[in-house]
């Protein structure tokens, strides 16, 4: 038998049916998250590829005007991008994947892993791994939807002691011709708990002639290292790791080996309001921003006070105010 050949560096460049992505970190679709300023942001840290959070078809197909117009905008400096769609019906999904392409998609990822209930009981998400030949239909109808690459991401399984999601996996390259798929190897009822299944994510790696991206578990970039080395994996998807830390991917890439400055964080939160006011205006920005805060706020070291006051203040010119008072303390932490 020959010998497997070593593993590339995640710097080095790789391919997804005709596109290529710089480097094999990429930045997980995130749900409620991952609009245009934070896939940009992943970018200007040395991310790969940046998937969207995840987009209703059918609020496509249907054309509402807030889909449209907030989670279809695509930056000029994103690319190459991703827009992640979920669904349960073939002919919204080639619709929706139809719009997607028009906004500026590169490739269109499909979501067959959210195991939250109220995308389950539409038949969408992990529930799909109990409908494999509606999820063939699904990747079949966005390829002739969209004319471009299409992956997807999904868990291994359901429940304990199963693993629908790498049989699935396997009938979608085989079957759908799906370019790549991101694997996450816990089961839906694991959550985020647990230790993911690395080995499984080699196994799949070793049975189908697409790239294997592996995510779950990717908390920090030494625990990304290890899971790409213990998965045999194509590529690293980072989700919750990337949270407030855009900085892993320069760790990931050999672009930084020490941890950002109190400054480059402050720095870096505040262009962070900026483009969500610019993305949602003030005051919708202003409430948006409060899951963000809680993760710059640990970076800085500071503590739920400082949290409270970021989440008490009745507009962004005060958060820009508590934000800038950081910067000269937080220099001599």
């Amino acid at each position: 038998m020959p010998a497997t050949p070593p593993q590339p560096p995640l710097t080095d460049p790789f391919r997804i049916a005709d596109v290529e992505i710089p480097n094999r970190v990429l930045l997980a679709p995130l749900a409620g998250i991952g609009n245009w300023f934070v896939r940009l942001q992943a970018k200007r840290y040395g991310a790969g590829l940046a998937v969207s959070e995840m987009v209703s078809s059918f609020g496509l197909h249907y054309r509402n005007e807030r889909t449209l117009r907030e989670l279809m905008r695509i930056h000029p400096d994103e690319h190459p991008v991703s827009i992640q769609l979920f669904g349960h019906d073939p002919e919204a999904m080639r619709s929706g994947a139809a719009i997607a392409a028009e906004a500026g998609a590169d490739l269109i990822d499909i979501n067959m892993g959210c195991p939250v209930r109220k995308v389950r009981k539409t038949g969408a998400g992990v529930e799909l791994l109990r409908d494999q030949d509606l999820a063939l239909a699904l990747a079949l109808a966005a390829a002739e939807g969209s004319g471009l690459p299409v992956t997807v991401k999904l868990r291994s399984g359901i429940v304990a002691g199963e693993r629908s999601g790498f049989d699935l996996a396997v009938r979608l390259v085989d079957e759908a011709a799906v370019a790549a798929v991101a694997f996450h190897p816990r089961v839906a009822t694991a959550g985020h708990k647990g230790k993911p299944d690395y080995g499984l994510t080699r196994e799949l790696a070793e049975r189908v002639d697409v790239p294997v991206i592996v995510s779950g578990g990717l908390s920090s970039a030494e625990a990304a290292r290890a899971a790409y080395e213990a998965s045999g994996a194509d590529a690293v998807m980072i989700a919750r790791g990337s949270l407030g830390n855009p900085w892993v991917f320069e760790e990931l890439t050999g672009r930084r080996s020490e941890p950002p400055e109190p400054a480059e964080v402050v720095a870096e939160l505040l262009w962070t309001i900026d483009r969500a006011e610019e993305h949602l205006g003030a005051d919708r920005a202003n409430r948006y921003l409060r899951k963000f805060y809680p993760w710059y706020v640990e970076r800085l070291g500071g503590g739920s006070e400082l949290t409270d006051a970021l989440h008490r203040s009745d507009d962004l010119a005060g958060v820009r105010r508590l934000v800038c008072d950081l910067a000269a303390p937080a220099t001599s932490l």
